[in-house]
């Protein structure tokens, strides 16, 4: 590519951009190669950082290859100093803490297989409350919980508790399912006519954005109610 025909990435339209695209649309709308070059930032002489992060994959093939390439081998590439290749190991080296951390996090998820052991993990949790607490937990597809939110506290009520809100979250973090947890400071789990209502109205949402509630817990003073269990719903 000559001087004449070179054309910086800043003189490109905002949306061919990688970085302002990522910003914009989200890191998954990106090539492999667009991603690549917001790591490099910069490129070489009369070539952009997308033509040298293409001229890495050529040379290295696939990603994997990348990664296990030597300093030495990064520098046959015009363009590519050692504050480039740092960039470039850095970078694997937080995908492989991030894999390694979701493994270890995952041996850690409680596995739910009945009611009774939603309620054992859940009271410590509203142990002492003076106010309502009302949670969401997302599952994965094996029905183990990786991570919960607190939808609102104080009584509950229709307009504290909305399908949008609840489902917003769990469809962020692409739960399979999700369970709801909520206290009662009487001591009585029994059901009111809010929870019922508010239950209902949550299990049909999920059906129609096709993420499944598996229960709604009420938890009580030494005791609970499974709303399903119970025969108060179906879901």
């Amino acid at each position: 590519m000559t001087a004449m025909q070179y054309q910086s990435i800043k003189n490109w339209p905002e949306d061919e951009r990688p970085r302002e695209r990522l910003l914009r649309f989200g890191a998954d709308e990106l090539s492999t190669a667009q991603l690549l070059a917001i790591i490099l930032r910069t490129g070489g002489r009369n070539k952009s950082a997308i033509d040298l992060a293409r001229e890495i994959l050529v040379k290295f093939n696939n990603l994997k290859e990348i990664e296990d390439a030597s300093i030495a081998e990064f520098s046959e590439l015009k363009g590519i100093g050692a504050a480039k290749v740092a960039q470039i190991k850095a970078a694997f080296e937080l995908g492989k803490r991030l894999i390694a951390n979701e493994k270890r996090n995952t041996s850690q998820w409680p596995c739910f297989k009945d009611s009774s052991q939603v309620y054992t993990y859940y009271m410590p949790k509203f142990y002492g409350l003076k106010k309502e607490k009302f949670l969401c937990t997302l599952l994965d597809t094996k029905n183990r919980v990786f991570k919960e939110t607190t939808v609102s506290e104080g009584t509950l009520t229709s307009s504290l508790v909305h399908p949008r809100e609840v489902f917003r979250y769990a469809i962020k973090e692409a739960a399979a399912s999700v369970l709801f947890v909520h206290n009662h400071p009487s001591g009585d789990p029994s059901p009111s006519k809010d929870d019922i209502d508010i239950t209902k109205r949550l299990i049909e949402t999920g059906k129609i954005i096709g993420i499944n509630v598996l229960d709604h817990i009420i938890i009580g003073d030494g005791r609970y109610l499974s709303l399903i269990e119970s025969g108060y719903l179906k879901a």
